[in-house]
């Protein structure tokens, strides 16, 4: 007995300081991605959603200026999405007037295209090899910078006193959560553009 407790010590020590250890380094990258993130969301125009809307993702892209960039865009699209998918249920529903299911459509069609510049962008960030950076970079600026354009061209087809206040500011306001997006995610590429330089 005394035998078994005397190697059962010396394993139990080692067990607890391999978890301790193990804890402790993840915490540190945890904090590492946290700092990286803060740091990077700094540098946007709206980083409190920029730090909100990516801070889940941050064991994807870690320290990564491209794998932060890459995932900026994907949660960008999402929200296009879900825009446009709300707006097609508001756009259906009773109650709205012609003038405002007209600028919804329009701003459906809109949100769609910029649903495709940002999906072409993820695609052509994930596809570049590093002699063609420079192009991928000015291609993925345009396009992003397509898709803001298209977001606000979306917003100021609801501007003037003809809307429904609730119509009005339910969709002016998802439009202008993707626009933030958009903008901090576009921000981020710009940031990756000049680290690689």
């Amino acid at each position: 007995m005394a035998c078994s407790a005397k190697f059962l010590l010396p394993l139990l020590l080692a067990i607890s300081f391999y978890i301790n250890s193990s804890l402790a380094a993840r915490n540190l990258i945890q904090t590492t991605n946290t700092e990286f993130l803060r740091t990077s969301c700094s540098k946007t125009s709206y980083p409190k959603l920029c730090y909100s809307s990516l801070s889940v993702h941050a064991t994807t892209f870690q320290t990564s200026p491209k794998l932060l960039a890459n995932t900026a865009l994907s949660v960008t699209l999402s929200s296009a999405k879900s825009t446009s998918e709300m707006m097609l249920k508001l756009a259906n529903s009773q109650g709205i007037n012609p003038r405002e299911a007209a600028a919804i459509r329009d701003c459906i069609e809109v949100l769609r295209d910029s649903a495709d510049e940002i999906r072409r962008s993820i695609s052509e960030m994930s596809n570049t090899k590093e002699s063609d950076f420079q192009l991928m970079i000015n291609d993925v600026q345009t396009w992003v910078s397509a898709a803001l354009t298209d977001e606000s061209t979306c917003s100021d087809g609801f501007a003037g006193k003809a809307m429904n206040g609730n119509v009005k500011n339910s969709v002016r306001e998802q439009v202008v959560n993707v626009a933030h997006l958009t903008s901090n995610a576009l921000a981020l590429i710009n940031n990756y553009a000049s680290l690689h330089g």
